[in-house]
């Protein structure tokens, strides 16, 4: 195996680590535009439409970002890129907290639920669900908690469970709800793998309870942290509901289900197509992209191989594999095309996979 390769600037230590971790604050683009839509509602009908508007420029933007195949800097210093994550975990929570403030005044049939709804689950796709990816990955308790509080705030704390003690174990196999196959829809692929991950989590916290065939209605399950998560969430929402009022509830209800469209529209990507061909897990079985705005926009994502090889290395250290297959766009891109131009996606990943020899073509190699 070969790791892309790239010259480093000839710069101090400090000083390249800090050019390092600028680079990597573009992951609050987002999550402040959309704090500056909250904290300024509510609007005129024109301008929560044009609100939207940011969801396109960053597609394109990342669709015609250029490549970042440079190899992580050695001995990066962890706090100032652990800090960043705990300051995307506080503006999630203010901005969903101030996005309901706001429907409850503005009401649910306004212009400003709707935007609310699709600009706070984009937000929430990334904020909540790519920032908790990173610290349920984490050794710490504490970290791994924050992870969970994240994903409280868009209904999908099973992920917690599913992804890190399931998908990781059985990925690239017909085992693993959370991996795509071969000429699969985004929507064959959204109705199988969104009950498949609910149900795989309460296995896995089944099988530690001593009862992997365990029934929900089991006394046991109340020492299942699945059930423990769907009840917390459970209570978020009332407590949405009862406090700021039903609009607020629906809409928080709403931005959660965009949040999640979007993560499975990651997952349908990220490994599409791949079959590993032994136990262990290769970089290519996992779907990468050179794109520079997703490197440092979504905090690393885009080194989904490194990241499967490799599940513990943070964010900032993870590297680029030459061996692993390109998509064809940064993440924001290959979401959007997944969503709505579905047959060209598959059409472009089958001919990368062609290149490359893998998947359903390994066996021509």
């Amino acid at each position: 195996m070969s790791l892309a390769t790239a010259a480093t600037a000839p710069a101090t230590p400090a000083l390249e680590h800090a050019k390092i971790w600028a680079l990597h604050l573009l992951c609050f683009a987002l999550p402040l535009l959309t704090l500056g839509f909250v904290v300024t509602g509510p609007h005129r009908w024109y301008v929560g439409l044009a609100s939207l508007a940011v969801i396109p420029i960053f597609a394109a933007i990342d669709s015609r970002s250029g490549p970042a195949k440079h190899l992580p800097a050695a001995d990066l210093p962890a706090l100032p890129f652990d800090i960043t994550l705990l300051a995307l975990v506080a503006l999630q929570l203010v901005n969903v907290v101030l996005a309901l403030r706001m429907v409850a005044h503005a009401g649910l049939f306004s212009v400003d639920a709707l935007a609310t709804a699709v600009l706070v689950g984009a937000n929430s796709g990334y904020s909540a669900i790519v920032v908790a990816h990173e610290l349920i990955h984490r050794k710490s308790k504490a970290m791994q908690l924050l992870g969970r509080l994240m994903l409280w705030t868009v209904m999908y704390d099973h992920f917690f469970t599913e992804h890190v003690r399931g998908h990781h174990l059985r990925v690239a196999t017909d085992d693993d709800p959370a991996t795509s196959r071969f000429g699969e829809t985004y929507g064959q692929f959204w109705n199988r793998t969104v009950s498949g991950q609910l149900r795989s989590a309460f296995r896995i916290e089944a099988k530690r309870l001593g009862d992997e065939d365990m029934r929900w209605s089991d006394r046991r399950s109340l020492r299942n942290t699945v059930v423990h998560g769907i009840a917390i969430q459970m209570a978020i929402a009332a407590a949405f509901f009862l406090v700021l009022g039903p609009a607020a509830g629906v809409v928080f209800l709403l931005q959660a289900y965009v949040a999640v469209r979007l993560l499975e529209a990651v997952n349908y990507f990220e490994h599409y197509g791949l079959r590993r061909a032994g136990r262990k897990v290769r970089p290519v079985d996992s779907w990468d992209s050179d794109s520079w705005f997703t490197l440092f926009a979504l905090v690393g994502l885009s080194r989904h191989a490194d990241h499967h090889a490799y599940a513990a290395r943070p964010y900032q250290s993870l590297r680029p594999w030459a061996e692993s297959p390109k998509l064809p766009s940064g993440y924001v891109g290959m979401v959007v095309l997944v969503i709505f131009r579905n047959a060209e996606v598959r059409r472009l990943l089958e001919a990368e996979l062609r290149r490359t020899r893998l998947g359903p073509f390994a066996e021509a190699a």
